[in-house]
């Protein structure tokens, strides 16, 4: 693949800005690091100061990477910063941007900072209502959009339901298809940028003056705010400030042994969401390295056997797409070639099995060499994962038997736990403490305990400010005692590691008093290939049912291997042959289980669980508190008449 090199610096004052900047000491820097004492665009600027040269950020487009220097990087934020005080801007102001990740989204949110305003993202497949509620609520006065459909939904927010009323500009990084559109309040990101070189340009002492906004910036200051995904009610404005995301990357790093190691990752998770804003923008600016722009989710598996990351953050989804490409590749292998795979997964997993009980010996370290030689050594090549040092699995649940595929191969998946509130991750598996379902120990600073009902109570310098413009739920979150109130119930495994059971609200109690943890059972059933989602019901039932979601590519090559006829989803969830199958699966997994705890009926879902459609959020959760309304006619199907 091609690399194009982009370290072009503004000429005259412009480009002459880091080096008025007196270098702080490394160990200055350093010194700020493990109490999160400095913010980000000091962060950034540190970086353009001392490693101006290198590459930052890279980006795909047409088949060519373009590079960018860290020089680049700080000077086009300081552009963009420019701009929003051109358009009146100023601290304590709000910015939203709705796209996909670009180097764009980099420069606007560091951009923003440098002048203290505060930014908040918006998840690019959410409809122009579910914007519009943000944009409102946050009272954002510019919206960055990646591309006219991001654009359009801004311009049908403005016009419906009282519109945007804070909003005075839209600022589009791709304005392709966008000609014909005469909207005053419309300028392309490069307009906006070249708006700030000209204002800076106009200004004797427009230059220092933005440097003194950014040393006067405090740690604890709101620098972005986001918006929970409301699995139980309307979106909350989480504020985060500087501190609680330097503080919460810095541990990480320190606890996964990646401190003083190359970072280099695949940026493709929406960075409207903590985790990709933490481990990748965050995580960057504290360690130095390289962020690479995936082209599209569908082409991250592509892209992170190009780049090799050493850093690798993915949701279940995405781990479920690079096993999956593995069994693919595998069923249309010679047959020696898969006797010989199939051979080497079953004594990966017995090797698996006495690693996870703590019994591995030197045979069996010896025998694990051997397997890497005949298979797993190029399976990690061919997924690109070889260089990785950690990885972790964020957002949702992942199955037991998906982690156990990665352990077996030798690219163990970490778990974690942590929540936007905590500033992203506070617990994390790494080294010895990496049991399957487990979420590891908690980083440097943590401070944490159980409630009496199990609820985990957190406390640290990553916990969040408050809810925006929310003061009821903040105080019920948020104690004046500072320890967060997570709403999850958890356990502490034998080696010390937490492990989480599920939501508190998520809990359900029978009409027989007995509390169950759906989660579990969820999990359970989606070890099964054949089932993409499960929905565990009872609440003041007399037992569990199941809404179930098949997998369409899975159940439909199944269908197909026996010349069963079908259409689309719905003709395949309908044939009765795959209501055999989905039975069968639900029966071998309720062996697993108490009695109580088994799912006794059952409904294949007629359609695929949709955010558009209210039933999933921006990060693909269900949304519990939309069941009983978007699947009265299922439950009625389970419990009679009395479901509603």
């Amino acid at each position: 693949m091609l690399d194009v090199a982009r370290t072009a610096e503004p000429p005259g004052a412009r480009g002459a800005a880091i080096n008025r900047i007196a270098a702080e000491a490394p160990g200055a820097i350093e010194a700020m690091l493990p109490d999160g004492s400095i913010t980000l665009p000091r962060l950034l600027r540190h970086r353009a100061r001392t490693m101006g040269a290198a590459l930052a950020l890279r980006e795909k487009d047409c088949g060519v990477w373009h590079r960018y220097t860290w020089s680049h990087y700080y000077q086009r934020a300081r552009l963009f910063a420019f701009g929003l005080w051109s358009l009146g801007l100023k601290a304590g102001d709000r910015i939203a941007i709705a796209g996909e990740n670009t180097p764009e989204w980099y420069y606007a949110d560091l951009g923003a900072q440098m002048i203290g305003a505060q930014v908040v993202g918006i998840y690019p497949t959410n409809p122009w209502p579910e914007l519009q509620y943000i944009v409102r609520h946050c009272g954002a006065r510019l919206v960055v959009t990646g591309d006219q459909e991001q654009t359009d939904k801004v311009i049908e927010a403005l016009a419906h339901d009282g519109g945007l009323p804070a909003v005075m500009a839209i600022a589009c990084v791709d304005m392709k298809g966008m000609r014909a559109y005469d909207r005053p309040d419309l300028m392309s990101f490069d307009a906006l940028c070249d708006r700030g070189a000209a204002y800076a340009a106009d200004r004797p002492g427009a230059e220092e003056e933005l440097d003194r906004t950014i040393e006067n910036a405090a740690p604890d200051d709101t620098c972005i705010l986001v918006y929970t995904s409301g699995t139980t009610g309307p979106p909350k404005g989480a504020m985060l400030s500087h501190r609680n995301l330097v503080y919460s990357a810095y541990h990480y790093a320190l606890a996964t042994g990646t401190l003083g190691h190359r970072f280099e990752s695949v940026c493709y998770l929406p960075l409207c969401h903590v985790a990709e804003r933490c481990y990748s923008m965050v995580l960057q600016l504290v360690l130095g390295g390289v962020v690479n722009f995936a082209e599209s989710i569908d082409t991250v598996a592509t892209n992170i056997r190009e780049i090799g990351p050493t850093f690798f953050i993915g949701v279940p989804r995405i781990y479920e797409k690079l096993q999956q490409n593995f069994f693919f590749k595998l069923g249309d292998s010679h047959p020696a070639q898969r006797a010989v795979a199939n051979w080497c997964m079953a004594r990966g997993r017995a090797l698996s099995d006495r690693r996870q009980a703590g019994q591995e010996g030197a045979v069996d370290r010896l025998e694990r060499r051997l397997l890497d030689g005949l298979v797993f050594a190029n399976l990690r090549r061919h997924l690109g994962l070889d260089r990785s040092r950690h990885r972790l699995c964020a957002g949702a649940s992942i199955s037991p038997e998906m982690l156990r595929f990665f352990d077996i191969i030798g690219l163990p998946v970490a778990q974690g736990y942590g929540m936007t509130e905590s500033g992203g991750v506070s617990f994390i598996q790494s080294g010895k403490h990496m049991r399957i379902g487990g979420c590891g120990l908690a980083i440097g600073g943590t401070e944490w305990r159980l409630d009496d009902d199990g609820e985990i109570l957190l406390r640290s310098r990553g916990i969040f400010q408050g809810y925006f413009q929310d003061e009821a739920a903040t105080a019920a979150t948020l104690g004046a005692d500072r320890w967060l109130r997570t709403g999850d119930i958890v356990e502490v495994l034998d080696n010390g590691e937490i492990a989480v059971v599920d939501r508190k609200k998520a809990i359900i109690i029978t009409s027989g008093g007995k509390n169950i943890a759906p989660s579990e059972m969820e999990n359970a059933l989606k070890d099964s290939p054949f089932i993409r989602e499960a929905i565990v019901v009872g609440e003041a039932r007399k037992f569990l049912g199941a809404l179930i979601q098949i997998d369409y590519d899975e159940v439909g090559r199944w269908a197909r291997d026996r010349t069963l006829a079908y259409t689309n989803y719905k003709s395949l969830a309908q044939l009765s042959d795959v209501v055999e199958l989905i039975d069968a699966i639900v029966r071998e997994t309720n062996k697993k289980f108490a009695r109580v705890e088994n799912v006794r009926k059952f409904v294949i879902l007629e359609k695929e669980l949709d955010h558009d459609d209210g039933e999933l959020t921006a990060t693909q959760k269900v949304r519990r508190g939309a069941i009983n309304k978007k699947f009265a006619r299922e439950l009625e199907l389970i419990y009679g008449k009395d479901a509603r």
